[in-house]
């Protein structure tokens, strides 16, 4: 029986990706273990290693393809002892012979014999001649329209996040085409419904009676691409497609802006005692030899003394430490600190794991590693995923200060300006010290105004008293 290798999900945000580059043939032999593709998520390049041993009787989906959805069949091995040429052709005829680039329709689910992979939503598409037969009362799912699967009481079957989003952008999501397994209605269905204004909204409750009724309020539409490019003389300009990184950066900032409810404190550090104390750090640091000669065995930056006084100040202020679910406060218990790192077409935000409980010069060697692998998209998804908040420096361009984006699950982010000198009052005297402003941007819903700002007072704290974050 032929072996359908379909579209793995590498992380859970994962909805398509583009099939880079194949790292086997057809006729090859393959084990479990080997490495036989290369895919690009909106995140990183990955390999992708063969689930079960055959020979490659057939690649569907060419190297270099865009915007292949998860789960699309993209080869077909040959079991052992079994003709290559009828593998190819009985395991070719039940799946799209190639996914277009940025194709609007979800894909036919694959054959018997599909390798089991994940969705990122709403679990695996069960092979096509082994669909489940409905509970008794419930219609069959068409298999080819793909149409929404509702009981006689007209109950349409929705993940639990499709339903809340569709709630929040007032979209009727029984109008919404459902496309995932038994034609269940996913987020991918409710943003696509929202980005093209096809579903209708919810009709609103009506009022008791005696009440007049509100006005309904009109939806408020972002301009179409017809719509926006009318605004600019025609020839003026280039159209650069976004590729998967800046969608699925879109897609989260929109997502972080609308529906987490940010406040914003900031406070001015002094770093004159830090930025002596590190140079006296880097001076002791042991020479290693290395291919290009000898180098210092590390080399600490402002950044990276950020980076520990931030863990430090989430230790010390435990309660900050948080993430906030609909049905519960998530209590972390280590403090593991993202970085943005600005990589080409995009931003990624690799995590220094438990860094309250790193020395500085293993967080400086980390990150250095972790931000020369996110510029080469080679990270893994468990190195840039999770993590319980964040640090964006942008002082090295001369910006003073700014407010950053809270990066879901984390509740806070703290933004980092230039340190620069600056006249301040000492005792009744004017004095000049080296000053870096801070903000800390707060989940609401997670982190009080008080709280946040005692989290803030201790990240102060640490950076004017640096020695502290050597004990």
């Amino acid at each position: 029986m032929p072996i359908n290798i379909t579209m793995p999900a590498l992380s859970p945000t994962m909805e398509e990706g583009n099939l880079s580059k194949w790292l086997v043939k057809e006729g090859d032999k393959v084990s479990p273990g080997d490495v036989i593709a290369e895919i690009e998520t909106d995140k990183a390049t990955m390999e992708v290693e063969a689930v079960d041993e055959g020979t490659v009787a057939k690649l569907v989906v060419p190297a270099g393809t865009e915007g292949v959805k998860v789960n699309a069949l993209i080869a077909v091995l040959a079991a052992e002892g079994e003709d290559a040429g009828a593998a190819a052709k009985s395991g070719g005829d039940a799946a799209p012979a190639k996914a277009e680039a940025k194709q609007d329709k979800a894909p036919v689910p694959p054959p018997v014999g599909e390798m089991s992979t994940k969705s990122t939503e709403g679990g695996a598409v069960p092979p096509s001649s082994q669909r489940e037969t409905p509970p008794s009362g419930l219609p069959a799912i068409s298999p080819t329209r793909g149409e929404i699967s509702q009981s006689p009481e007209g109950r349409t079957f929705a993940s639990p996040l499709a339903r809340r989003i569709a709630k929040e952008a007032g979209v009727d999501v029984s109008a919404v085409t459902g496309t995932g397994p038994h034609g269940r209605v996913v987020k991918a269905d409710v943003d696509a419904a929202i980005a093209g204004g096809g579903a209708q909204a919810a009709p609103a409750a009506k009022a008791p009676a005696g009440v007049p009724a509100a006005a309904p309020a009109a939806p408020v539409k972002a301009m179409s691409d017809d719509q926006v490019l009318k605004l600019f003389e025609q020839g003026s300009y280039d159209l650069v497609p976004h590729d998967n990184m800046r969608k699925t950066i879109a897609r989260r900032l929109v997502e972080a802006k609308t529906t987490i409810p940010h406040f914003y404190l900031t406070l001015d550090c002094e770093l004159d005692a830090l930025l002596a104390l590190r140079t006296q750090i880097n001076a002791a640091a042991p020479v290693k030899k290395t291919d290009k000669g000898d180098a210092p065995a590390y080399k600490l930056s402002v950044n990276d003394m950020v980076i520990k006084a931030m863990a430090m100040a989430l230790k010390a202020v435990p309660d900050a430490n948080a993430s906030w679910t609909e049905s519960a406060m998530v209590k972390h218990k280590h403090a593991d600190v993202g970085v943005a790192v600005s990589i080409p077409g995009g931003l990624i935000t690799p995590i220094i794991r438990k860094a309250d409980e790193k020395t500085l010069s293993t967080i400086s060697n980390e990150m250095k590693d972790l931000a020369s692998r996110a510029r080469s998209r080679k990270l893994k998804p468990e190195e840039y995923q999770g993590g319980t908040t964040a640090v964006s420096n942008l002082g090295m361009f001369g910006i003073k200060d700014f407010a950053a984006v809270i990066n879901p699950p984390h509740a806070t982010i703290l933004a980092v300006g230039a340190g620069e000198e600056r006249a301040v009052v000492k005792n009744g005297e004017i004095k000049i010290a080296t000053v870096m402003s801070v903000t800390l941007s707060t989940d609401h819903r997670a982190v009080d105004g008080a709280l946040g700002a005692e989290l803030l007072v201790a990240f102060k704290r640490l950076i004017e008293n640096p020695m502290g974050m050597l004990v």
